[in-house]
């Protein structure tokens, strides 16, 4: 399949591309004319300069680069109508940042160029799959919305050209949304996130899957999957792919209320499934839902298979409950996680841990490496009297251990105020907690610990974030922390007992921007 053929096939033949490159001139005016505070904004992590980002869109490998591009609104540090915002990298570690690819300037997406994928036809022809977005009142969602699978192209990953509507919403249907694309057995296949109607119910969050010959004309081939929460009401930013002859959905599902306990705590969450699947039959699901990131902020995961085999996952690392503390007066709003290799074991257990590249960032010269030694009874030493982006690996053994808490105190301003990781012995899980962080963000998350008696936690701290990585990647906790202004201090604290470090390094962190 060509762009020309696409193009002769194309169901809008009228795209106003003048106007459109109007509209990117200005918004990408717009965001190189906003000032932003540095204090919490990355530098380890993919963000544009200013305004507000969310979900990542469309990463792919293209004419020599790795091509990431993200939902972008360019005139505020809150949502608004979505762009393409757009960022390369010729080795994942070291990003460039791009113009605006896609700016909302048709009927069908005029009120946003909202989340989808790339394919890559052939060596320099890029298609891009989105979800255009129309308020039925022209304002707003209180009138209802209405929701179209688009269709663009480019021969440079730079400039596109919008070739209109492949799919229309059924009838009845108004959530429909996040399409993903790929080719298998001499078809093309589609799944989309949908807010399902259910006879004499709510709606129930399902994955609808598409087949095509053309990438023009779609046939609906059966319900995917469905989410197994009767509260889920929508998936969004569906993801498959095969790892090993085994399939992998990954998935974010939306439901009415956050839950008690520990898991799915934020109404809108992130997970997979996993099981068997051959093109046109049923998805066997072999693993139900499972959260994959237990954070305060990890959403829309979206993955790439690589050159060398590897299946990356990149997510936003943004919330739902708004505003956040960079939002008030920073003039941005949220970043990318780092990206993560995938791995699935015969269980269909997913993993998932940061790329070997990343230690690319590491300032080696400048570490703080601390072999064998044992914390004392409720002590807390300090390694770090003032940190910026850094790189953590804890080991602990736990058979030789008595404390009741492991804890990392980072962000550290003084005795009372910091964000802990801790891994938790009474509960037997690692805790995130930025309840004696300064800025109104607080709360904390905890995952499961399954790691057995060697504890090993992965700490990437930024600006205005943690990430935690637990054992080989089995769980992981992501939220954005803001710390006030001052020394950001790094210690390690035991609780009521002894801890027995195997090893400790603290690798500072050069930036990612080129």
């Amino acid at each position: 399949m060509s762009i020309k053929e696409l193009a002769e096939n194309a169901n809008h033949k009228d795209f106003d591309s003048k106007r459109h490159q109007e509209l990117l001139d200005k918004a990408n005016e717009a965001v190189a004319n906003t000032d932003v505070d540095p204090r919490w904004h990355p530098l380890v992590h993919v963000a544009p300069k200013a305004g507000w980002m969310n979900d990542p869109n469309g990463v792919c490998y293209f004419n020599g680069r790795y091509h990431m591009f993200f939902q972008h609104y360019p005139y505020g540090s809150k949502w608004g109508p979505m762009h393409w915002g757009h960022a390369t990298s010729t080795d994942l570690v070291t990003w460039q940042r791009e113009s605006i690819a896609l700016a909302p300037s048709e009927k069908y997406d005029e009120d946003g160029v909202w989340s989808g994928t790339s394919l890559v036809l052939s060596e320099g022809e890029l298609a891009v799959f989105y979800t255009g977005n129309r308020w039925v009142n022209g304002e707003d969602d209180t009138d209802g919305k209405v929701q179209t699978q688009c269709l663009a192209v480019s021969t440079d990953g730079q400039n596109f050209t919008k070739l209109g509507p492949i799919l229309e919403a059924p009838e009845g249907v108004e959530d429909i949304r996040d399409p993903k694309v790929w080719r298998e057995a001499d078809r093309w296949w589609m799944i989309i996130g949908v807010s399902a109607p259910v006879e004499d119910g709510p709606n129930r969050g399902q994955v609808w899957l598409y087949s095509s010959d053309d990438l023009i004309d779609w046939e609906f081939e059966r319900v995917l999957y469905e989410d197994p929460d009767p509260l889920c009401y929508m998936v969004e930013c569906p993801d498959f792919f095969e790892m090993d002859g085994k399939r992998v959905l990954v998935y974010c599902p939306m439901t009415t209320a956050p839950r008690r306990g520990y898991g799915q705590r934020n109404g809108h969450n992130n997970g997979y499934a996993a099981g068997d699947w051959e093109p046109g039959g049923e998805f066997v699901v072999k693993h139900e839902f499972s959260q994959f990131d237990w954070g305060h902020h990890y959403y829309a995961p979206q993955s790439l298979r690589v050159p060398d085999g590897r299946q990356i996952i990149f997510g936003w690392m943004g919330g739902f409950e708004l505003p956040l503390a960079s939002q008030k007066d920073d003039a941005w709003s949220g970043h990318l996680a780092t990206p993560r290799v995938l791995e699935l074991d015969d269980d269909y257990v997913l993993r998932a841990t940061p790329i070997a590249e990343f230690a690319e960032l590491r300032d080696v010269d400048n570490a703080v490496v601390l072999d064998e030694f044992t914390l004392g009874v409720d002590e807390t030493r300090e390694l770090l009297e003032d940190a910026g982006p850094v790189d953590i690996e804890l080991e602990v053994d736990l058979t030789k251990t008595s404390s009741e808490q492991v804890s990392l105190l980072v962000n550290r301003i003084s005795d009372t105020e910091y964000a802990e990781v801790a891994y938790d012995s009474l509960s037997n899980r690692v805790v995130l907690d930025r309840g004696k962080v300064g800025s109104t963000d607080r709360g904390y998350r905890a995952a499961p610990y399954t790691g057995g008696d060697v504890l090993k936690l992965r700490v990437i701290i930024d600006r205005g974030s943690v990430e935690v990585i637990i054992g080989d990647g089995e769980h992981a906790v992501s939220s954005l922390v803001f710390p006030r202004e001052g020394k950001r201090g790094i210690a390690l604290a035991s609780t009521g007992g002894k801890i027995a470090v195997n090893k400790l390094a603290i690798y500072p962190l050069r930036s990612i921007w080129a």
